[in-house]
């Protein structure tokens, strides 16, 4: 079960920014492609209105000012998504691996801040998810993703059916 962003996941968002929990929102809009948007209270709804229909929405706890401790944490071998936010505030991202750190340092020279996240699905722990509805309201979108421990959470709370079966990153779901 994939969560809307309904007006509760929004409440959450706004609570998450204010309360410093969160303030990176993946904005997964085609297969593989996405945007990053770094959030503040003042900037939430702006960037809220500018987001595509039907995306996948992520949320992510919120970059790191210490930029080359987060290059000295790269792992010595496997790919990892590297987002930064450059000296004029826009947010990118990279896929990078071991052979081209060196690189990635050279191209984020001057980044205000930056994260490093895994390319395993299995090893990506965002906060929250949800997926945009069109405009109407209706949810169309049918994006495949695992859900946080988070989503679960509200899954089981808003269709109480839901049972957990075993174990899958900690539950299974019918």
């Amino acid at each position: 079960m994939q969560r809307p962003a309904d007006e509760d996941f929004w409440a959450r968002l706004r609570w998450s920014v204010a309360m410093r929990h969160a303030a990176l929102l993946e904005e997964g809009y085609l297969r593989n492609a996405s945007r990053w948007h770094r959030l503040t209270e003042d900037t939430l709804d702006a960037v809220r209105a500018r987001l595509t229909p039907r995306a996948q929405l992520t949320v992510w706890p919120d970059l790191s000012t210490d930029v080359d401790a987060v290059l000295a944490s790269l792992p010595d071998e496997g790919p990892v998504e590297f987002v930064w936010e450059d000296e004029n505030g826009a947010v990118s991202s990279t896929m990078a691996d071991e052979s081209e750190y060196r690189e990635l340092a050279a191209q984020v020279a001057g980044a205000r801040a930056a994260k490093a996240l895994p390319l395993a699905l299995n090893e990506r722990d965002p906060l929250f998810t949800a997926v945009l509805p069109d405009s109407d309201g209706v949810l169309r979108a049918r994006w495949r993703t695992e859900p946080t421990p988070s989503d679960r959470d509200w899954a089981f709370v808003n269709y109480p059916s839901l049972k957990p079966t075993g174990l899958h990153n900690g539950r299974h779901w019918r």
